[in-house]
């Protein structure tokens, strides 16, 4: 669906939606995050709407879930072991060969194992604008969710190192959450700002903070905005999208 839908629904508000559109077109790195069933790949699906028709888009998933509908998409799916346990393909395999295949995005359908490497790898080699997804209940969880990934993967590299990785590679994780109500909500758009001695900085964009149930059934929870520059704010200037993404953020050309 597309992300304006969203906003019909009750899950972020204009400006969050005119945000990420910008963002999706500006070519950044963007992870969403959430639990099972919160609805991420429907929101991975609506972000890659907003990819320009000129890209050269390669999809890894498991299954094909994601709709996109730029004419230079290649989608690449995974393949189980047979009955003699031979002819695997996995995601690490794919990333690795979508590699060679000259794309200007990578679209993940999720992250859940030692693919992260090749993942962090593509989004730090000239391929701005990937998008991916991972289970975790919160932004901060998320990074260090593919930090456990990369340990699991059995890759030896300094902590120090790698997380300078992580934070040079992701700009946003946009966190999706289903809340007690039913609806699903956007909770935390948060930008991963770098990275100050072994710790991962980031900042909280916008937000959505819950409130008591409503005697409608639903909840009378609040979104807001924290009315930050974010430190891509160059890049939307690059695509001259600066002026559109101040004014989702509700800051004045002379305040920047």
């Amino acid at each position: 669906m597309p992300i304006s839908q969203y906003v019909q629904y009750g899950s972020m508000t204009p400006e969050m939606c005119k945000f990420l559109e910008i963002c999706g077109n500006i070519r950044i790195n963007i992870l969403v995050s959430g639990g099972t069933g919160s609805g991420k790949t429907t929101m991975l699906n609506a972000l890659s709407g907003n990819i320009d028709p000129g890209e050269r888009v390669i999809t890894i998933e498991d299954a094909a879930e994601l709709q996109l509908h730029q004419p230079h998409v290649l989608r690449l799916e995974t393949r189980p072991p047979n009955i003699e346990g031979a002819g695997e393909i996995t995601q690490r395999q794919l990333v690795k060969n979508a590699l060679r295949m000259r794309p200007d995005r990578i679209i993940l359908g999720e992250i859940r194992g030692d693919e992260v490497i090749d993942v962090l790898a593509a989004m730090n080699t000239g391929h701005d604008g990937s998008m991916a997804t991972i289970h975790a209940n919160n932004p901060r969880d998320c990074l260090s969710r593919i930090e456990n990934l990369v340990g699991l993967a059995g890759l030896a590299m300094p902590t120090h190192a790698l997380r300078l990785q992580i934070a040079s590679a992701l700009h946003v994780v946009v966190q999706v959450a289903r809340m007690r109500d039913g609806r699903r909500r956007v909770t935390h758009i948060e930008e991963v700002v770098g990275l100050e001695g072994d710790t991962i900085v980031t900042q909280q964009l916008f937000g959505y903070k819950p409130g008591p149930m409503g005697p409608d059934g639903l909840l009378t929870g609040d979104f807001f905005c924290t009315n930050i520059r974010p430190r891509f704010y160059e890049q939307a200037l690059y695509f001259n999208r600066d002026k559109e993404m101040l004014e989702c953020l509700g800051i004045g050309r002379n305040m920047v």
